[in-house]
């Protein structure tokens, strides 16, 4: 089914009611592997991070990786969960060339965390809770490179490459209970709950959670039931998606062709499906199997865990403040609105904003210069604000010379340029360019005098009386100057010598 076989988002929504599951796989920052003493270092030589373990050899035994078990118990305590007693490792049981050991080692019936929530705020403030059915732990599988044909899949590739640097790396699978009552906020709200997972997923420090790098994927399942039914429908489940914007557009996508499929008296396969960035359509991928089709059963060559409650309660203790907490305290202090708020998170501005604060700017200064200037300088160039070569100490800077004087905005905007092309810190910069304003009186005077001279018809207006035709001498005076004139200072001058009152 194609973009142009849908129905209307409009017309789907007076129909049925949206279901959706989102399954998200946070790859941890942990050292090692999770059952292996393999690196997980990245970009590594093919096949070089392997062992007998990760590649499933006979007589290999697993061990479990001790800082992803806590990893995954901070994560389940930032998400409100209950942790496990006593839990296990499963293996779940399918032959891809990328799993070597032709099983997962996972958590199915006996996670280490379940039962939470995660409040969500929306771009107009409403805070929307998601119920986290469980956060379990499992590894990832190797990487397939598919050569040939022409998208990159599989299908029509002349061979394919496998890297199993990837296989055995700590996962954190953490998996919504069905979420109702969305409506046409349905594909908003599945953006915002992966944006505040990845938030708290930073917070905790457990991992980068960069989606472009892999480290957090989501799976997007979805599902329409006839307004004023209980049963849901059948569902399908989007894989691998890879952008908090392809998210919320998979689901968009998929609540439109399941109508289109139940409006035309179809059926919906249960399967996976493909997103396709360019058009933001998803295409069928393979019958999705139920859990019995794994054959999961208990994992024979690993104990099962029992993490002792003092210890859960020492996580739980030492947890840091979670980002929507956060961002309500500061929102206060910053005495700014909920919508100035989320434009920060959007732009990934507000560790940004805080980092400057604490070198000393105040919160309107920090954020007018990471939300305006550096944020058209990161699109420009294609790149996060936390990419561009400033750091806040020295935004902090270019804020403190313009609350002295010593720079106006344009000037300011000069001094980043050149912080930014790399020829120093803000006072280097100012130094080397001459940028400082220009506000002693010898100086500033005689271009003042200048302007006046260069402008009699202007002069004569303010001399009667018509005080805003100064404006125009001003503006002569920053040119004489290159921008480097104090304003305020140049305007009381021209007012002084031709006798007219502010």
């Amino acid at each position: 089914m194609t973009v142009t076989d849908l129905v209307s988002y409009e017309d789907a929504l007076a129909s049925y009611d949206p279901v959706m599951g989102l399954e998200v796989h946070v790859e941890l920052g942990t050292a090692t592997k999770m059952f292996c003493g393999c690196a997980t270092t990245l970009g590594a030589e093919p096949n070089s991070q392997t062992c007998p373990v990760c590649l499933g050899l006979p007589g290999a035994l697993p061990v479990v990786n001790a800082t992803g078990v806590e990893s995954a118990v901070r994560i389940g305590l930032a998400l409100h969960c209950d942790i496990a007693e006593w839990c296990r490792f499963a293996r779940k049981n399918y032959f891809y060339p990328d799993m070597p050991k032709n099983f997962q080692t996972s958590q199915y019936d006996e996670p280490i965390a379940f039962d939470g929530h995660l409040d969500v705020q929306l771009e107009d403030g409403e805070v929307f809770r998601v119920g986290i059915e469980r956060a379990h732990m499992e590894e990832d599988t190797g990487k397939s490179t598919h050569i040939g044909g022409a998208t990159g899949r599989i299908h029509g590739a002349s061979h394919s490459l496998l890297d199993y640097n990837r296989a055995g790396i700590p996962l954190i699978e953490i998996v919504t209970k069905p979420i109702t009552g969305a409506g046409a906020r349905a594909p908003e709200i599945a953006r915002a709950y992966v944006a505040e997972l990845r938030e708290v997923i930073r917070a905790l420090g457990v991992s980068e959670a960069r989606m472009e790098m892999g480290q957090l994927r989501c799976d997007v399942n979805v599902s329409l039931r006839p307004h004023g039914r209980e049963k849901f429908g059948t569902r399908s489940e989007t894989k691998n998606v890879n952008s908090l914007r392809s998210v919320e557009r998979a689901v968009r996508f998929e609540i439109q062709r399941h109508a289109a499929v139940l409006d035309d008296g179809g059926v919906i396969v249960q399967e996976t499906r493909h997103f396709h960035e360019e058009n933001g359509s998803t295409t069928s991928g393979r019958v999705k199997e139920e859990a019995e089709d794994y054959r999961y059963f208990p994992e024979p060559d690993l104990v099962p865990l029992a993490p002792a409650r003092a210890w859960v309660e020492e996580l739980r203790a030492g947890l840091p403040e979670l980002p929507l907490a956060r961002r309500a305290r500061l929102r206060e202090e910053w005495g700014i609105s909920a919508h100035e708020m989320q434009s920060a998170l959007n732009a990934g501005a507000v560790d940004l904003v805080v980092a400057t604060v604490e070198a000393g700017a105040d919160a309107t200064s920090a954020r007018k210069w990471w939300l305006g200037e550096l944020a058209r300088r990161a699109n420009e160039a294609g790149t996060d604000l936390t990419a561009l070569p400033i750091t806040p100490a020295q935004v902090a800077r270019v804020a403190a010379l313009v609350a002295e004087g010593a720079l106006n905005d344009k000037l300011a905007r000069q001094v980043i340029d050149g912080v930014l092309a790399g020829e120093g810190g803000p006072d280097d910069v100012v130094e080397k360019r001459g940028l400082r304003v220009v506000s002693d009186e010898g100086a500033l005077g005689a271009a003042v005098d200048e302007a006046i001279a260069a402008n009699p018809a202007v002069a004569e207006k303010v001399r009667g009386g018509k005080v805003a035709a100064a404006g125009a001498l001003v503006g002569a005076v920053m040119k004489a100057t290159r921008g480097q004139a104090d304003a305020g200072r140049a305007r009381e001058l021209i007012l002084e010598r031709l006798g007219a009152d502010a």
